[in-house]
């Protein structure tokens, strides 16, 4: 062979083993950099041992709600999110020096493969499963969640680039998860879910933009298993005609890939903003903890999270409210669905209700004034020793649920991931095919709500 063949040989092969190197390396640690990274750093360690601790060795499989109200009750069955949620507190646990990739990916490999195992409908996943064993929890029904699954999705694909010894396990179950029986293509929206017990579909459907469920239109669009219209089809505000919304919006029709689109927009106190349903953070934010919304859609959903988070902080101080951050959360003994109202279609009440995550979610859109909140929020005692801060606080009673939500842990430890590593989730999200397919939806989009 001649000597540039082996030269051009040896080149690859070192290519070869500088890629492995850098798929398979411990990330660097942080080292903060001021007091609110320190203290950043702390909760993230604490919320991390909640899913260390309450997180089924043999299955994987995480537990949805643990109350200290007065002994340790713990809810002993999980869902497609909580188990998406489990996936990315590992991957934030590597990234922020709490577990070895080695030692994390081994536990997450329990998770799949108990995946592989759990009873299905065309590749989706019911909304309950015990933590014990993985078999339904029927007793609450048998129900297929479109955004439930979208979540589970979005887990599985992170977890696929992350640990690249698990994608054997993770694309299969990814190509299995058929988005197209969730399709209803008369009115290009994805219907709520399926009814195993009814045998059918529900006759509602996910008609907005800005609430949660996109990130599972994003992926079935990204799979190719339902039209890229499905994306232009999602109302950005209702017409005006629909007088029962909140507010009347202003706008005009546009056209986008051949589908007429009425960019309605919403106002209050001066900020433009395309409104939730509830008005509710995880709604404006949680889809942003694995899609590159800001970066893309800088006149469109980008943008639009950075009007809800000022939305949200103007609405406390207009109200007289001592914290802020309304998202739906656990209270004492049950979950409630709180909002800003304002900034929903519907929109949730407040019920002077606050909780943690919703602050964690606005850390890189408003970091300073996050930082302030969550202060005011421990001096009211929504913090704990173990697992970080509680769940909720009622500002007019001072009334604390003392609860952790495995859905709201997740979001809470990925949301700081996100900010102190630059967003490293987002990043091995659309570093899938999936993921990464269909970003000209985010980049094309102007909400005409900009300053």
């Amino acid at each position: 062979m001649k000597k540039s063949l082996w030269l051009l040989l040896i080149a690859i092969v070192s290519f070869g083993y500088v890629l492995y190197f850098i798929k398979t390396s411990e990330p660097t640690a942080i080292q903060p950099k001021n007091e609110m990274e320190e203290e950043l750093l702390e909760t993230a360690e604490k919320t991390f041992r909640f899913f260390e601790e309450y997180t089924d060795p043999n299955t994987g499989l995480t537990v949805d709600r643990v109350d200290f109200e007065q002994d340790e009750t713990k809810a002993e069955h999980t869902s497609p999110t909580n188990i998406a949620m489990y996936m990315l507190g590992m991957v934030s646990g590597v990234e922020l020096g709490f577990i070895s990739k080695k030692e994390a990916e081994q536990k997450i490999e329990k998770t799949l493969l108990t995946l592989k195992e759990l009873e299905t409908w065309n590749g989706l996943y019911y909304n309950w499963y015990f933590t014990k064993d993985g078999k339904q929890k029927t007793d609450w029904g048998q129900f297929i969640s479109s955004v439930d699954n979208g979540w589970l999705t979005a887990g599985l694909i992170v977890t696929g680039q992350y640990f690249e010894g698990l994608k054997d396990l993770t694309d299969p179950l990814v190509a299995q998860m058929d988005y197209s029986t969730l399709y209803d293509p008369s009115v290009g929206h994805l219907h709520g879910g399926y009814d195993k017990e009814q045998e059918s579909l529900t006759p509602h459907h996910y008609g907005m933009l800005y609430t949660e469920p996109r990130v599972a239109s994003y992926l079935a669009i990204g799979k190719g298993d339902i039209p890229e219209e499905h994306w232009w089809k999602l109302f950005r505000t209702f017409p005006p005609e629909f007088d029962w919304q909140s507010q009347t919006p202003s706008g005009t029709m546009k056209d986008y890939n051949g589908v007429n689109v009425y960019q309605g927009v919403y106002e209050y106190e001066g900020i433009k903003y395309v409104p939730s349903w509830g008005g509710s953070m995880f709604e404006a934010l949680m889809p942003s903890l694995v899609m590159k919304e800001n970066d893309l859609g800088v006149n469109g959903l980008g943008l639009n999270n950075l009007q809800h988070v000022k939305g949200q902080i103007r609405y406390a101080e207009v109200n007289e409210l001592e914290a802020w951050g309304f998202s739906p959360a656990a209270i004492r003994n049950s979950y409630g669905e709180f909002g800003t109202p304002v900034l929903g279609a519907e929109g949730y009440e407040d019920k002077g209700t606050v909780t943690p995550h919703a602050s964690f979610l606005a850390l890189e859109h408003a970091p300073e004034e996050v930082y302030d909140n969550l202060k005011k929020l421990k001096d009211m005692g929504v913090y704990g020793d173990d697992y970080g801060f509680f769940d909720t606080v009622n500002l007019q009673t001072g009334e604390v649920a003392h609860t952790y939500l495995s859905l709201d842990q997740g979001m809470i430890l990925a949301a700081i991931t996100n900010y102190l590593k630059n967003g490293v989730i987002r990043d091995y999200f659309h570093q899938d095919p999936f993921g990464k397919r269909p970003e000209h939806l985010l980049e094309v989009e102007d909400f005409g709500i900009r300053d």
